[in-house]
């Protein structure tokens, strides 16, 4: 074989091979989400079906759950790609938002729903006033269904996990607003 047809295939060897190099780091210090994935999709168990939130949700509202760091990264503290990470979710204590809602609909005008989530005195004047003349019941039905009004405990509705929950954007004093070009 002449060196001529081999110079094309040292090349190709040279430069078509990919070296990977592992980094071993310390994977609670990775910052961006482009270096880890959490929770991590190859796990299906990290959806509590009773709660439909991530299992282990604590009532501060946060959850250890096994995340994956990307191709390359080795963690020291599993020896693989693997890890646990704390990330936020929404503490449930059994009030369900269909429940409620049907509650709400149905006999809102004797305070049933506020019963239900732990708000005594609302609905008993709701009951003597025949939720406020029904009017107070079309209130809250719309402050259930849009999620203003929860359960008195601080806990979050049971809603599938994919489902329709929402997350209430607040601002305060400390809130920066972007101003826009047309203000």
């Amino acid at each position: 074989m002449c060196c001529c047809a081999l110079f094309p295939l040292l090349l190709l060897l040279i430069f078509g091979t990919r070296a990977t190099h592992q980094v071993n780091v310390d994977c609670n210090e990775l910052q961006m989400m482009g270096q880890f994935m959490c929770p991590d999709p190859a796990r299906t168990d990290h959806i509590d079906p009773k709660t439909q939130q991530l299992a282990g949700c604590t009532k501060e509202g946060r959850a250890r759950v096994w995340c994956i760091a990307a191709s390359e990264i080795n963690c020291t503290e599993t020896g693989n790609s693997s890890f646990t990470r704390e990330v936020p979710c929404k503490w449930t204590n059994g009030y369900h938002l269909d429940t409620t809602l049907l509650l709400s609909v149905f006999l809102g005008m004797f305070g049933v729903d506020r019963f239900y989530l732990g708000y005594p005195g609302i609905g008993l004047l709701k009951f003597c006033t025949l939720g406020g003349m029904f009017l107070g019941q079309l209130v809250d039905i719309i402050l259930i269904a849009l999620q203003v009004v929860g359960p008195a405990d601080g806990s979050a509705y049971v809603i599938p996990y994919y489902g329709a929950g929402i997350h209430i954007v607040r601002s305060d004093n400390v809130t920066y607003r972007l101003p826009r070009d047309d203000w």
